[in-house]
């Protein structure tokens, strides 16, 4: 579904330049959750905002279904097929916007039909009725108003999303809920994740795979297994479980 090579992301022209990511290499199988780690700077949403195009400055090759992307350019193929949920559910909403103006643009930008039937549906996919359809961002939760954001990267109905911290920003209590939607969605709907999180916790959960990254490269991969079982091949992945204060290894 997904796959990058030599993959470089730069801001900002020379002599003040900063590499953000360099020489980044991984793919992801369709229908696999593949999760992005490291410290905070080291280029894991640096990595999803170039195949999303909203990091201008990048060189290597960036493939979707086997279709290269280039420049900053995304079709509107590219986004039926890719969508991307952001860490901060009130900052990626429009305050003034209600949840069915949110949900009906998406779905007219997309070219869709019977767009009543489909919020219906949407909400309910994602565990909120119709009574949410007309409120507006304030009156909602922090994991009510992530559930809209997850709402509306599905109007698309993409084959691959990524998820920015997609639970950083929500209270302890919710962020399971959110998190177990996640997962029947990628289920029930067949979908491909790259997951980028601090949490190991939360990636050795939700991830079959995972990147460990350091000031912009990728250090190591693994299995979400070897995750588990503390089982890594590098020291500053060893560094990262060691502190990681909710991480529970398996025992033995």
């Amino acid at each position: 579904m997904l796959k990058i090579e030599n993959l470089d992301v730069w801001f900002g022209d020379p002599p003040d330049r900063v590499h953000a990511v360099r020489d980044a290499t991984f793919s992801v199988a369709t229908g696999e959750s593949y999760g992005l780690v490291g410290e905070s700077g080291s280029g894991k949403s640096t990595i999803l905002r170039a195949i999303t195009g909203l990091a201008r400055g990048w060189s290597g090759r960036i493939e979707v279904g086997g279709e290269a992307v280039s420049g900053g350019h995304r079709s509107r193929n590219f986004h039926r097929s890719v969508q991307m949920v952001f860490q901060d559910p009130y900052a990626s909403l429009h305050p003034r916007h209600s949840v069915d103006r949110v949900l009906s643009e998406t779905l007219r930008l997309q070219g869709m039909d019977g767009i009543d039937g489909r919020i219906t549906r949407l909400l309910e996919a994602v565990g909120l009725g119709r009574g949410f359809r007309f409120r507006y961002p304030h009156q909602l939760s922090g994991g009510q108003r992530q559930r809209v954001a997850i709402a509306r990267a599905l109007a698309a109905e993409p084959r691959l999303l990524l998820l920015d911290e997609p639970t950083s920003a929500l209270d302890v209590s919710v962020q399971a809920e959110i998190l177990n939607l996640l997962s029947d969605l990628r289920r029930e709907r067949g979908l491909t994740y790259v997951m980028v999180s601090h949490d190991l916790a939360v990636v050795a959960h939700m991830c079959d795979r995972l990147a460990v990254m350091r000031e912009g490269r990728i250090v190591e991969e693994m299995k979400a297994a070897s995750l588990r079982s503390g089982r890594v091949g590098t020291a500053y992945a060893g560094e990262l479980l060691a502190a990681s204060g909710s991480y529970r290894r398996e025992a033995g």
